[in-house]
């Protein structure tokens, strides 16, 4: 059996070279890189996020400049660190003019966060935005409610590889 590091980069392999998805032109035309996953393969926690920006997508990393030194504030305020988590995004490309991913888009990516959340199999799974809240809970067949109604409420979910603890933000 692989290490989950080895599955991982898989996934990473078959997103760089996922020239069918709807994002791969816009991707290369723009030198843009994919922002597939990184942190804490082992991790208990796992913030999903809905799609990379501009920064995002020039690095190839999550939550970059100021809103990556936000985040990193709000991880240190609860004892957390970036190497205790996992961060990833529904969509793995950026998204032209910054908009709102359109179904067909979530569903091209959807097997690779799959993936990635049966390998990892986090415990807690902190949504972050109403299309990646919308996602798992139509996802755990648990009924889709504003975001502003279940924002910071502790979900439980049935996942594939068990229970989990959802946190939509």
């Amino acid at each position: 059996m692989s290490s989950n590091t080895d599955q991982l980069r898989k996934i990473r392999d078959q997103v760089i070279n996922f020239t069918s998805s709807p994002l791969y032109h816009h991707r290369t035309q723009n030198h843009y890189l994919p922002v597939i996953g990184e942190g804490n393969h082992h991790a208990s926690i796992i913030f999903i996020a809905e799609a990379p920006g501009i920064q995002e997508a020039r690095t190839g990393h999550h939550f970059v400049g100021p809103s990556g030194q936000i985040f990193d504030q709000l991880l240190n305020s609860i004892n957390l660190k970036r190497r205790d988590i996992y961060l990833t995004n529904i969509i793995k490309d950026k998204l032209p003019q910054n908009r709102d991913p359109q179904s067909q888009e979530i569903k091209a990516y959807a097997p690779f966060h799959l993936n990635q959340l049966q390998i990892i199999k986090p415990k807690t799974i902190v949504t972050l935005g109403r299309f990646s809240t919308n996602y798992l809970l139509s996802l755990c067949h648990q009924p889709i409610k504003p975001l502003s109604q279940i924002h910071g409420q502790l979900i439980t979910i049935s996942t594939s590889y068990g229970t989990s603890n959802h946190i939509p933000m």
